[in-house]
């Protein structure tokens, strides 16, 4: 975190001081004790600690599981996925330096006098600045408004009050969210691994096949080709599925990634008045948001091709004693072996029926 450069940048110091002290996770300052990640980004470590549960639901605890793996979780700053040992959060090395700084900073803000900013004004009183919350309507508004105008009869809150109860709704959205994007993560990643096993499953089946049928290419060699189509055809089909769903994943992560940055964006607005006239909508889309991503999955098992092995040594061995014979011969070939002092001519006149009888045999 470079703060120095960040500072030059910037006219007010403080201010800026403030944004590079807040956590990505609740969107508050930063609370002691502060970890530090392998990518150099830092969280609470409560903070931390939540989204590493969230991603790692089975994952118990230090407590009487020494030998226990740790889990793994993805920075919600750069999103570089984190390994953990057994300790989980608690072995994250603290950030000494950020919780020094925080406590400058704070002894520094009470030390100096409040800043007066830009207020907005009501559109009815424009002499009368916005300072209290319609809980009726569900705006903010000003005194007059309340006392002679169109919220007269409606039930109202100090605006302080009901900026400090939404903006911690949306912090809490926000974490929800960020936890949601972790898991769609990983959904695309086991999509993509299916893809991979698919392929490598469906050119060894291909593989397979084709050296069973090297025996008995020159009588089967079409009913090679149709059985190597449907397994294309099923690859295709099963790919084209798992990329479509790989596709719909991505693009909920997009927008899931895109509310968050306008959430955020919002969170820095230290009006409690401006912040207010768009948080509620704000909170209702991060709501819809993740109750919408409920998109398809696979079923265990869908990248098995196994079903398309074929056992050829009883064919090749019909192949080695074909001969002429009757419908009922044909029958009984089935069963036993052929006479083997049929004459020649009758092998040659009834090759092509018995080669149809086979064909038939493969095809069942």
């Amino acid at each position: 975190m470079d703060y120095k450069s960040s500072l030059i940048q910037d006219g007010n110091p403080m201010e800026n001081l403030e944004k590079q002290l807040i956590c990505p996770i609740c969107l508050e300052m930063f609370t002691k004790p502060v970890v530090i990640l392998p990518c150099q980004h830092n969280l609470c470590r409560k903070c931390a600690n939540d989204i590493f549960q969230a991603a790692n639901p089975y994952w118990t605890g230090r407590v009487g599981s020494a030998a226990m793996s740790g889990g793994r979780f993805r920075c919600p700053s750069c999103r570089h996925e984190v390994i953990m040992d057994r300790h989980g959060v608690y072995g994250l090395q603290r950030n000494l330096l950020v919780e020094n700084i925080i406590d400058i900073y704070k002894q520094e803000c009470s030390s100096r006098p409040l800043q007066k900013g830009s207020h907005p004004m009501c559109k009815e009183h424009e002499d009368e600045k916005i300072n209290i919350y319609c809980l009726t309507c569900e705006v903010p508004t000003c005194s007059m408004c309340k006392v002679f105008g169109a919220h007269k009869a409606c039930e109202v809150a100090p605006l302080q009050s009901v900026f400090q109860g939404q903006k911690t709704e949306l912090s809490n959205c926000i974490s929800m969210l960020v936890a949601g994007n972790d898991r769609v993560q990983t959904i695309i990643t086991q999509l993509e691994d299916s893809c991979r096993v698919t392929k490598e499953n469906s050119h060894q089946v291909k593989e397979e096949l084709s050296q069973k049928f090297d025996v008995l290419y020159s009588i089967l060699d079409e009913k090679k080709s149709e059985l190597l189509q449907q397994i294309t055809r099923e690859q295709e089909e099963k790919l084209g599925f798992l990329e479509a769903l790989i596709q719909q994943y991505r693009e909920q992560l997009e927008k899931s990634t895109k509310l968050v940055e306008t959430a955020i964006q919002s969170l820095d607005e230290p009006g409690g008045a401006i912040f207010l006239l768009s948080a509620k909508q704000l909170i209702r889309s991060i709501v819809e948001a993740s109750k919408g991503c409920q998109l398809g999955k696979i079923e265990q098992g869908f990248e098995n091709m196994d079903y398309f092995t074929l056992d050829l040594e009883h064919i090749a061995d019909t192949l080695r004693t074909i001969d002429f014979g009757t419908d009922e011969d044909e029958e009984e070939f089935i069963e036993e072996d052929h006479e083997e002092e049929e004459s020649t001519e009758g092998k040659e006149e009834g090759e092509m029926p018995y080669l149809h009888l086979l064909i038939c045999s493969v095809t069942t």
